[in-house]
């Protein structure tokens, strides 16, 4: 006698799945023997109050609030060249670190004593640790780099 092609798990795979099914046409029947068995009924019809709240009722067409169109503001307002504060890109700060073999060093800034990577590239005169210098931000790849950097006199 030859064996069967399905496997113990295909069978008992295809058995959960038909049981699954059935169960669903069970429920499927049962919730529509009760819908016709009450009478209950959802929102036949949904209305939004002056509130924005959903109701079953119609708004009050008293309370109706007419809005403009020419007042719906879509857009972020414009600054003037006076609305602006000038912004100067140039700082100060003091070398902390600086190795010319290696070519990199770190900048303290002196207005917010933050610690700004340089690099050989980015540097105009040389420098020594203790300077005072003035430089530019530029975004690198592991946050904000110092560049044009000048001895300050």
């Amino acid at each position: 006698m030859a064996k069967s092609q399905q496997t113990y798990n295909k069978t008992e795979k295809e058995k959960k799945r038909l049981k699954k099914r059935e169960e669903k046409r069970k429920k499927m029947a049962a919730r529509k023997a009760e819908s016709k068995d009450s009478n209950k009924k959802g929102i036949e019809f949904a209305y939004v109050d002056h509130n924005g709240n959903l109701t079953d009722t119609p708004p009050d067409p008293s309370l109706k609030v007419e809005i403009d169109v020419e007042d719906i503001a879509i857009n972020v307002s414009r600054t003037s060249d006076e609305d602006r504060e000038a912004f100067d890109p140039v700082r100060k700060g003091t070398v902390s670190f600086f190795d010319p073999s290696k070519g990199f060093g770190f900048i303290i800034d002196a207005e917010d004593q933050e610690k700004y990577f340089t690099h050989v590239s980015g540097i105009i005169d040389e420098i020594e640790e203790n300077d005072k210098v003035s430089f530019e931000l530029e975004k690198g790849l592991k946050g904000l780099n110092a560049v044009k950097v000048t001895l300050q006199k």
